[in-house]
């Protein structure tokens, strides 16, 4: 039988923090999870839309600043931070025209990874249970990870590579930090998760003509947000998700459907590029994890 939010255990106690909970799948999220009792941490770029968002959601739910694309604000964000249980790394853009992130980096790939493993590098000594990381079928896109120019210094920008490299980013990521918890002992978790499809502001942001079209395509062959959700609260709220596994849909090309182990690509399994990424992704934001 397929796996449903009712069966999300009693969370009064528990603190999350939400990455770009103000719309989409994290204002879903935080919807779920405050109706389950938590306390959430809307951890957003727009703080006032997200306190709008915050104070029309029952429960106790918070909003803190917390821009992706400036390493400084990434800091800022870690150093007020108290102990909480679960990092959501839910925020991100895609197919956007090409522009760098204050720090310099190809925003898609600074935004949707980089600002993710800085934030969770600094925060990890405060995060008391699991990180979960959205990725997406996205990333089945990319031929390959250009390990050697990942912020895009001597190839040519192309959005939806550049996107597609950043959820592949994303997956490997989570997969890696996974891998050097248990290494080191730690009963911390990280997962890795992808929503399907599902017409979310996402596809609205291109700048191109065909934001006025996606959005009603992509409900023809996605499904609503709160259903895109379950992968994320399926794996940031059950004792027994297996963080080994990659958690989404796979109905349709895996656009939609029940959460269930899903495929991902050869490359996305590539445990050496798991590791020149994680030891590239330090060298960019100058931020070492401690086990």
């Amino acid at each position: 039988m397929a796996w449903k939010p009712t069966e999300i255990p009693d969370q009064t106690g528990r603190t999350f923090v939400i990455t770009g909970a103000n719309g989409g799948l994290g204002a879903e999220t935080t919807k779920v999870l405050a109706a389950k009792g938590a306390t959430i941490i809307m951890a957003c770029r727009n703080a006032a839309k997200a306190q709008e968002v915050a104070d029309a959601i029952p429960g106790d739910v918070r909003v803190a600043a917390l821009d992706l694309a400036d390493l400084a604000s990434v800091r800022e964000f870690a150093e007020k931070s108290d102990e909480f249980d679960v990092l959501i790394n839910n925020a991100g853009l895609m197919n956007i025209p090409f522009s760098r992130t204050k720090d310099g980096f190809e925003t898609q790939f600074g935004v949707n990874h980089l600002g993710h493993f800085a934030l969770t590098g600094l925060l990890l000594d405060r995060i008391r249970d699991r990180v979960v990381s959205l990725a997406s079928i996205a990333h089945k896109q990319t031929p390959k990870l250009w390990i050697d120019d990942l912020n895009y210094e001597n190839r040519r920008y192309q959005r939806n590579l550049a996107y597609a490299q950043a959820k592949l980013s994303n997956l490997m990521f989570a997969r890696e930090l996974q891998r050097r918890l248990a290494e080191s002992g730690s009963a911390k978790r990280s997962y890795a998760v992808h929503p399907g499809v599902s017409a979310t502001d996402l596809f609205a942001r291109t700048e191109t003509p065909i934001d006025r079209i996606s959005k009603p395509l992509i409900r023809l062959v996605g499904h609503p947000p709160a259903k895109a959700a379950h992968s994320t609260l399926f794996a940031a709220t059950m004792p027994d998700a297996d963080p080994e596994i990659y958690w989404g849909p796979t109905r349709f090309m895996q656009s939609q459907g029940p959460v269930e182990p899903s495929p991902s690509s050869r490359l996305s399994q590539n445990k050496d590029m798991w590791r020149r990424l994680w030891e590239e992704s330090e060298r960019f934001t100058g931020i070492t994890y401690k086990f």
